[in-house]
């Protein structure tokens, strides 16, 4: 394994007047194809979202009026979307009405793959790359929007030797880490296979934490400076939490996003007959997430779903949106603030 940083991208003769193309300029693509213009290396956006385009433009990037334009100027595509399909589709078209765009690239140049897909993919489109003479590296990418959008993403990729002498250091330009981490495509998507196992349980584990500080009558502003200067915390700990402190769950990453994850973790892990009791509790959340109407918002809004179960208010005035447990229980067995049965027909609700 070897690791490529980025201060070399703007400088290198194998980066030299090298275009990339970014085809999707969601929250990470544009980040990286900000980067990489930043960073002196000719750069072309695409997205079907215009407001995303939009963005790019106003910051000197240049937008091709489609996903085959893009491909054909350019040495190395970055393809950052959401899922596998959408991946595929984009690579090698959809039937006659689009044809994808490695119809379209230069024999030579580079495809680089980015989204969180079943590491059994990848390796199917090299093949399928290699028959017209095109390069792929899997190259799945961390670190959310503040970090695309510095230029810090790691990076974690996975190719042919001849792939990555291909890419050169294009991929340098949008990142602070690239990481080899084989000479074979697949390599790359175990490896965020696994960070998405953790980073997923990480945020249902926060969500679950902050939930029983709030229920239990600790101030959840406290609580999180606490926990983020304690050892329990975490780096989805303190990225997540202040969504919850500011009552903000508009997605950087949303619910969805993570019932997909986890769903191909545990693919995997049926597949390997490898037993992940935590993955598939948190997926779990995620689904309930979802189930209650949450599913295309921010990931930390797995917390509702804690709010709806305890009947707790959320900072930013943000309650349940429907009865709580402890409401529908006969009275005799209401909850006390603690979780404990309450000692009056009353209880210790609050």
């Amino acid at each position: 394994m070897s690791t490529d940083t980025a201060s070399t991208a703007a400088t290198s003769p194998a980066n030299a007047a090298r275009t990339l193309g970014v085809i999707g300029l969601g929250s990470m693509g544009l980040g990286a194809a900000l980067s990489a213009l930043r960073r002196g290396t000719p750069t072309i956006g695409f997205d079907l979202n215009e407001a995303a385009c939009a963005k790019f433009r106003a910051a000197g990037g240049e937008v091709t009026r489609s996903a085959a334009d893009l491909a054909a100027r350019s040495d190395a595509v970055l393809v950052l979307v959401v899922t596998a399909a959408q991946t595929e589709a984009l690579l090698f078209g959809d039937g006659a009405a689009h044809a994808g765009i490695a119809a379209v690239m230069k024999p030579g140049s580079v495809v680089i793959t980015a989204a969180t897909v079943d590491p059994n993919l990848p390796p199917q489109w090299e093949a399928r790359l290699a028959e017209r003479g095109l390069h792929l590296v899997d190259a799945p990418v961390s670190g959310g929007a503040a970090k695309a959008a510095a230029g810090e993403m790691t990076v974690m990729a996975s190719a042919k030797p001849e792939a990555f002498a291909a890419a050169g250091q294009l991929m340098a330009a949008y990142a602070g880490k690239v990481y080899r981490l084989g000479d074979r495509a697949g390599v790359g998507s175990t490896v965020k296979m696994v960070n998405q196992h953790l980073a997923g349980v990480h945020i249902a584990a926060a969500c679950e934490a902050m939930a029983l500080g709030i229920r239990a009558g600790a101030d959840a502003h406290a609580l999180y400076e606490v926990i983020t200067n304690s050892a329990g915390s975490s780096w989805m700990f303190a990225n997540r939490v202040p969504h919850i402190l500011a009552g903000d769950y508009t997605p950087l990453s949303a619910v969805n996003i993570f019932i997909k994850d986890l769903g191909i973790v545990l693919d995997a892990a049926r597949t390997l007959k490898f037993p992940l009791p935590l993955a598939a509790a948190a997926h779990q959340l995620y689904l309930g997430t979802a189930a209650a109407g949450h599913g295309a918002e921010d990931d930390s809004a797995v917390i509702k779903l804690y709010a709806a179960l305890s009947g707790i208010t959320l900072p930013g005035g943000q309650q349940a949106d429907g009865p709580h447990v402890a409401a529908l229980l006969p009275p005799k067995v209401a909850l006390s603030p603690l979780g404990r049965p309450g000692g009056t027909e009353a209880g210790g609700e609050e």
